[in-house]
């Protein structure tokens, strides 16, 4: 298991240190500016554009955080950075912009977003992206063959399963990918305690991050149940 300690050591921004996208959005770099400027870890999204450039955007759709019609997956990365982001001056960032502007001054958690039939070659794009950057990287994600394609082309990348769930079938579902290596687990917050998160953390020692934290009680079953939060809405 690849060393995630830093992961644990800091709460974590949803998207950024955004102000629930009153004047700073999620997923801009003015909230991923002022999360490292306040040593925060970042949680950002990330999808392919129709030229196969990672962009930091969390929908599939453009409509809520842009106005605009249609899905990212459909627009070129030069279309995608002269949209604006909830009316302000802000673009879709791409994935290279939001780590230059990091500059591994606080560790970034990557959530590859999957877009099915549109996402074959995302993994492959991040992997390149992250060539050479030096600051401290988790990648993640929901989307199992994601998963299955980040063991195979980032193995040398700490990986997470972002999960949520409580049925029979999800936990078959999340104990299935514990074969492909992974280092950490992101949680929703809302289905803590279950048998998985007490396994991966009693059993095999992995850590648990959760998300969203938006208020006291959650921090507190944070505590409880997990190693470390995202949090928004609030400073920690």
């Amino acid at each position: 298991m690849s060393d995630v300690s830093w992961l644990t050591a800091r709460p974590i921004a949803h998207r950024g240190l955004h102000d629930m996208n009153r004047a700073c959005w999620e997923n801009t770099l003015p909230a991923f500016a002022a999360a490292a400027e306040a040593g925060y870890a970042i949680e950002c999204d990330v999808h392919l554009s129709a030229d196969g450039v990672p962009m930091v955007f969390h929908d599939e759709a453009l409509k809520r955080l842009t106005g605009a019609d249609g899905n990212i997956w459909e627009r070129r990365a030069a279309d995608l950075g002269r949209l604006r982001i909830g009316g302000t001056a802000e673009p879709v960032p791409t994935l290279g912009e939001m780590l230059a502007l990091v500059a591994g001054r606080v560790p970034v958690v990557i959530e590859l977003k999957g877009s099915e039939g549109h996402d074959a070659d995302l993994v492959e794009r991040v992997v390149q992206v992250l060539a050479g950057y030096d600051g401290a990287v988790a990648l993640m994600s929901f989307e199992h063959r994601l998963l299955r394609d980040l063991a195979a082309q980032a193995s040398g990348r700490p990986r997470g399963l972002t999960a949520e769930g409580s049925s029979p079938a999800a936990m078959e579902a999340h104990f299935s990918m514990l074969a492909h290596d992974l280092s950490f687990v992101s949680y929703s917050v809302l289905q803590l305690p279950n048998a998985f998160v007490s396994f991966v953390r009693d059993r095999l020692s992995m850590p648990v991050i959760t998300w969203t934290v938006r208020d006291v009680a959650t921090v507190d079953a944070t505590a409880r149940h997990a190693d470390q939060m995202t949090f928004e809405g609030f400073l920690p």
